[in-house]
């Protein structure tokens, strides 16, 4: 299962940063189930939301020249906040270190500016060509599509942050 968190990309820097927001509706299907009587996101999807804003800062700093992007280990993971239907989860993501395909960022969710989560995280990116050379002509299919996604991301933000890819 994939998953789509985020609203939109508000800020980016190629292989330095990025901000982006998630806006929780009550219409989420999970919130009836977290909690009936007192919805809130919960915490692995408010990480999820943190891993995605983290994989497209990879994607854009790579120029999308792998297909996928991995959650390999998430670290110093805090929930200090809960995040409300009707609020927004700001996402801010800092790349730490990269090493080849390894990439260690920071990041953390922010509530009316108050921290709701924090984690230091290991991604990998690769492609399904790397272990079967045949699954080549689905990546290029793959990075297609995560671009098309990608500019949409960027197309509901700022316009000077749209044109910064």
């Amino acid at each position: 299962m994939q998953f789509c968190l985020l609203d939109r990309i508000t800020q980016l820097e190629p292989g330095k940063a990025i901000t982006a927001v998630k806006n929780l509706s009550l219409a989420e299907e999970y919130l009836a189930d977290h909690f009936p009587r007192a919805p809130v996101m919960p915490g692995v999807m408010m990480l999820q939301s943190l891993v995605e804003a983290a994989s497209w800062l990879i994607r854009a700093g790579e120029d999308f020249a792998h297909s996928l992007v991995v959650l390999r280990e998430a670290r110093s993971v805090k929930f200090a906040n809960f995040v409300d239907p009707g609020k927004q989860l700001q996402l801010e993501v800092q790349l730490v270190q990269s090493q080849g395909n390894h990439y260690t960022v920071k990041g953390k969710g922010l509530v009316d500016g108050s921290t709701a989560l924090s984690a230091k995280l290991v991604l990998w990116s690769g492609s399904l060509a790397q272990q079967d050379p045949h699954q080549a002509a689905t990546d290029q299919f793959l990075c297609s599509r995560l671009r098309q996604q990608f500019q949409l991301l960027l197309q509901r933000s700022d316009p000077e942050t749209s044109g910064k890819t």
